[in-house]
């Protein structure tokens, strides 16, 4: 099954997708980025991690795993949105910069996949599943996924220089 998802006649596919996917999280940054309630104060956040807690009035707890549950309700007691709202609003937006541009391709993918099992964890649905999951098929296909992207160029250079870093220690 990988030698399908990692066949080189695919890259252009993959390459559709990971500018996609890179899209929607340069979108998601940007929506927030021009937002107060995200990059002043973090009310945003604050408001979806209270809902996800069950801290509002007459609303039940979305996160359905007490670990995660008594996570974020720390992190809500600290007040912590205050500074993890801008992590959020520059995650997504560096995850879609490095997507669109093929750049720490792996590093961006495994970023946003992250960031949208937390979204879900937290007991939001939208379009969370169906970008993890690309995000998943695109870790998937390895090399295929960024050979149209600045990587295809900088990781045999970055190999190349530890080669010669090596070499020289040696002797």
């Amino acid at each position: 099954m990988l030698s399908i998802l990692r066949n080189p006649r695919l890259a252009p596919l993959w390459t559709l997708l990971r500018i996609w996917l890179g899209w929607q999280w340069l979108e998601a940054g940007l929506h927030k980025i021009s937002d107060p309630k995200w990059m002043q104060g973090g009310e945003a956040l604050k408001g979806f991690w209270a809902k996800a807690v069950g801290a509002l009035p007459n609303t039940q707890p979305a996160i359905k795993y007490g670990w995660y549950k008594a996570f974020i309700q720390g992190l809500l007691d600290g007040g912590h949105y205050t500074w993890f709202s801008k992590l959020v609003v520059f995650g997504e937006l560096l995850t879609g910069i490095a997507l669109i541009l093929g750049v720490a391709t792996v590093f961006a993918l495994a970023v946003g996949a992250f960031m949208n099992l937390n979204f879900m964890l937290a007991g939001t649905a939208s379009t969370n599943p169906v970008l993890y999951t690309v995000a998943i098929l695109l870790l998937l296909a390895g090399q295929a996924a960024y050979q149209y992207g600045i990587d295809r160029y900088l990781l045999p250079y970055i190999q190349q220089m530890r080669r010669k870093e090596a070499v020289a220690t040696r002797t």
